[in-house]
């Protein structure tokens, strides 16, 4: 008889990645959409593995996990999940480090050409029946030989690198765990000090974790200090970029836009003033969501399951605790 290990699929993933659970007869499953602490506490005791996507997996949950040995994360981020907790049981958590590259970056460049183009203003000028008043209309900006600068040269930043160099654009990177030599190789130029290099960009985007040192990151005597036209964009974790600061610097004009993909609560409070402001482009945290993302996302989830159960699973996917 075969003992079966147990995975429990918090919120659900693309087929293709239930797909294969059920081609192997070692794993049996159970897939999880409500996300309440209470049932997370009585679903994780007896499970071996678990993915999640979103939800919260705080340490009241994780230490009920007393055969818990793997969180797969649906994702690349892992705020959601309590650290502390998990390297107290020694539990690996992986996340899908190859899937969602591509997707985030394209949905950059989606953002940064919708803000310097101002998508928006000019297709409601048309809808709404004020073709012939388009000279009176704001200009648009070129990406033609803009500084960008890109803070975090994980796989996203290093494929929007090769979407800017194809817009002709100067690219500068912030990243101290990346070598200079590396960074040259990709067509870029490293900086090293992330608060001084901005004050000459035209374009930033973040590429970070959310942690003690990025929360705030971006608050408002920072973006003070940067060029009137500059656009920042984060698709990377909601609270690196201090929401008030930013409304307020779009406000006053201290910068011409911002991309927001992610907030620090999601979803937004009704209340955030970034909701109603036209300076800034949101979208739902969706940079990942791409028919192909997704399901690279459900089978990278699933795949780094497995792969830890046959000692297979690659050292870069995982995260040190």
């Amino acid at each position: 008889m075969i003992d079966k290990k147990k995975i429990l699929i918090v919120q659900p993933i693309h087929k293709a990645g239930i797909e294969l659970l059920d081609s192997n007869p070692n794993y049996e499953y159970e897939i999880v959409e409500d996300t309440k602490i209470e049932n997370l506490k009585s679903k994780i005791v007896d499970c071996d593995g678990l993915s999640i996507r979103t939800a919260r997996l705080p340490a009241e949950v994780i230490n009920l996990g007393k055969k818990l040995k793997i969180i797969s994360r649906h994702g690349v981020g892992y705020d959601n999940i309590d650290l502390e907790s998990s390297k107290k049981n020694n539990i690996t958590i992986a996340i899908t480090a190859t899937a969602n590259a591509v997707a985030v970056a394209e949905h950059v460049m989606f953002m940064i050409l919708n803000i310097s183009k101002r998508k928006n203003m000019y297709d409601e000028a048309v809808k709404s029946g004020n073709f012939g008043e388009r000279n009176k209309l704001p200009k648009t900006i070129e990406l033609w030989n803009k500084n960008i600068l890109i803070a975090g040269f994980g796989r996203i930043g290093q494929c929007l690198i090769k979407r800017c160099l194809g817009f002709e654009m100067n690219v500068f990177v912030y990243d101290p765990y990346i070598s200079e030599e590396k960074i040259k190789a990709f067509g870029g130029q490293k900086v090293e000090d992330l608060s001084k290099s901005i004050k000459g960009m035209d374009i930033i985007s973040l590429h970070m974790p959310l942690n003690e040192k990025t929360k705030n990151l971006i608050n408002l005597d920072l973006l003070k200090t940067m060029k009137k036209n500059c656009i920042i964009i984060n698709a990377a974790r909601g609270g690196i970029i201090n929401e008030v600061d930013l409304n307020k610097a779009l406000d006053e004009g201290y910068i011409f836009g911002a991309g927001i993909d992610v907030f620090n609560t999601e979803p937004p409070d009704k209340n955030n003033p970034l909701l109603k402001n036209d300076k800034a482009f949101l979208s739902p945290h969706t940079a990942t969501f791409t028919e192909e993302c997704i399901r690279r996302m459900g089978k990278e989830t699933v795949q780094n399951i497995i792969d830890f159960f046959e000692k297979k699973l690659e050292k870069f996917k995982t995260i040190k605790l």
